[in-house]
């Protein structure tokens, strides 16, 4: 991991971003429609993640961006959960622990603003994630939180951020 650079995005990070979220959904098969891909600003995640309370990261690996995660406030939901938000890495990334380390800087800056608990939703053949997500103390839920949009991710997830 000595090459790899965990940092805020800039406004010349958007069209690599977009582009390696497009290209994981290509890979993983992910449904379009009701996911992240259909979100209106995936071509503007510098500006998306430029407001109160919310924060987009990007992995760099010697000038190349290959990861990205957010944190922002939950759409129409209780003002102390946080969601995380647009975690993707592309495949030469994965199993190398960067991860875990994403999570890591996400959920402290989540702390940071003063979020008590932490929502995901994700997909139920996304077994990787989901092992990551339980390993940083996220619990399966029985539904959705808040309006996200994302009504094809049938796979809800909490975390409190208390302890």
């Amino acid at each position: 991991m000595e090459n790899w650079l965990i940092r805020e995005i800039k406004k010349e990070d958007n069209q690599a971003v977009a582009k390696l979220i497009r290209s994981v959904f290509d890979e993983m098969e992910i449904p379009k429609v009701g996911t992240a891909y259909e979100d209106p600003y995936l071509d503007l995640m510098f500006e998306e993640y430029n407001k109160p309370q919310s924060v987009y990261f990007v992995v760099e690996n010697e000038g190349k961006i290959v990861g990205c995660c957010g944190i922002a406030p939950l759409e129409n939901g209780d003002p102390l959960i946080c969601e995380l938000q647009k975690m993707y890495f592309l495949p030469e990334t994965r199993g190398l622990g960067i991860g875990s380390k994403m999570m890591e800087t996400c959920l402290e800056q989540a702390k940071v603003f003063g979020f008590e608990q932490c929502y995901i939703e994700t997909m139920p053949f996304m077994h990787a994630a989901q092992k990551l997500y339980k390993k940083s103390g996220f619990k399966y839920l029985d539904a959705p939180m808040g309006s996200t949009g994302h009504c094809s991710c049938p796979v809800w997830m909490l975390k409190d951020l208390k302890n």
